[in-house]
């Protein structure tokens, strides 16, 4: 048997509830490798599959429910927080609060399998005062769904799973080298695009004291708040004189800005 599924049955529950844990709070610690290793000796007799499924679910609410109490209290700096530890920090939040939005409490069924949005979500509901009976509900059929899911498919595929198992094995150090390759080289893709991006902003870029002072001398400027709609409701306040106007709407309607006078766009 392979030594990942070895030291998962040698270790049981406690592996999975630390892991997932773990994973729900924030690491970088993909724990779906985990639960399909936990279906597969589940069909295989070697572990409880109803044991595991408690054990992962208690996971994610436990995790899910400290950000949300994050939300509650800390309200937008927990989406920033996010934003400041997220790969992707120009949209980590963006991408998800319009699922959030039109889709509410029922969001928390399905946010666990969108990347990004099983981090967001939690905290967003406790941001807008999602009832808490209202969330964990939600948060635990969610992650009874998620959690299932991928311990079904290992348990259904419990002999190919350790077929695969090892011959992962057989590949030894050189597995570990290429997939540190690979996240290596979309990390460093990541970086420099990011790089990028920043030296173009700073070209059009206008500091927070240098718009006060053209505010100031009577200058007639055209402010536009490209917040989001969520963004604006946890934290409504906005530059004197701005108008409220979504990315999206801009993107398709930017020949509504006047092209006579200087235009400052801001979000978050």
């Amino acid at each position: 048997m392979h030594r990942t599924l070895e030291f998962l049955l040698h270790h049981g529950y406690m592996v999975v509830l630390g892991w997932v844990f773990a994973e729900q709070v924030g690491l970088p610690l993909p724990s779906m490798p985990l639960l399909l290793a936990a279906g597969a000796l589940s069909g295989t007799g070697q572990m409880s599959f109803f044991r595991s499924l408690f054990f992962a679910m208690l996971a994610c609410v436990v995790a899910d429910s400290i950000w949300y109490q994050l939300g509650l209290r800390k309200g937008i700096r927990v989406l920033q927080l996010i934003c400041k530890i997220s790969i992707e920090p120009d949209s980590c939040v963006r991408r998800t609060e319009g699922v959030f939005s039109k889709q509410g409490a029922r969001s928390l069924l399905f946010a666990k399998f969108l990347p990004g949005l099983g981090t967001v979500a939690p905290p967003l509901a406790g941001i807008f005062h999602m009832r808490a009976r209202r969330f964990l509900l939600f948060d635990a059929l969610g992650s009874l769904l998620w959690a299932g899911t991928f311990l079904g498919i290992g348990y259904i595929f419990s002999g190919q799973i350790e077929l695969v198992a090892e011959h992962l094995a057989a590949l030894g150090s050189r597995l570990l080298v290429l997939l540190i390759g690979v996240f290596a080289a979309y990390i460093a893709y990541k970086y420099f695009a990011r790089q990028r991006f920043l030296r173009e902003l700073r070209i059009a870029r206008i500091t927070v004291d240098e718009l006060k002072l053209k505010i100031d001398a009577g200058e007639d400027l055209v402010i536009v708040d490209l917040r989001h709609s969520m963004d604006f409701e946890a934290d409504p306040e906005t530059i004197p004189g701005a108008f409220r106007m979504d990315a999206k709407e801009l993107e398709e309607k930017n020949d509504s800005l006047p092209r006579d006078r200087e235009v400052i766009l801001y979000c978050t």
